[in-house]
């Protein structure tokens, strides 16, 4: 993996997260990880400056890594891992090893796990952390 900074970065998050999906990791190999395909969420910046937004159902196995870790990750795939994101999309790493059917590859580190094929990996620190409540929703069909 290569840093570069943010501003260097050229991703278009609307693609990227709703038309070519990505996938949220948060864990490691020590403490136990799990990731999940999401084509919701946002790029953009608030606050303290660059920022991702995720949203992960209370249901999802994943979010009770993300619910215990500082960091997590959102690893980009070029279109040849549609087929694994789909297939990691659609198991629960609750039931199997999900990754270990698909080509990805994950990498750890000592805080978080991202993967080896992903053109762009954002790791991502917690700023802030809500449940969405119905109630609030403006509109109602959302």
């Amino acid at each position: 993996m290569r840093q570069i900074p943010i501003e260097q970065l050229n991703l278009n998050a609307y693609t990227a997260i709703a038309k070519d999906w990505m996938l949220v990791t948060a864990g490691n190999k020590t403490r136990g990880w799990n990731t999940m395909t999401a084509s919701w969420g946002h790029i953009g910046s608030i606050w303290v400056g660059p920022t991702a937004v995720c949203y992960v159902r209370p249901q999802r196995y994943t979010k009770q890594f993300m619910d215990r870790e500082t960091f997590y990750t959102l690893s980009f795939f070029p279109q040849q891992y549609h087929k694994d994101l789909a297939y990691l999309g659609s198991h629960s790493g609750r039931d199997e090893d999900k990754v270990a059917k698909t080509a990805l590859t994950p990498v750890f580190d000592a805080e978080t796990t991202w993967f080896h094929e992903a053109s762009v990996v954002l790791v991502c620190r917690k700023l802030y952390q809500a449940p969405l409540e119905e109630q609030y929703f403006i509109d109602k069909e959302v």
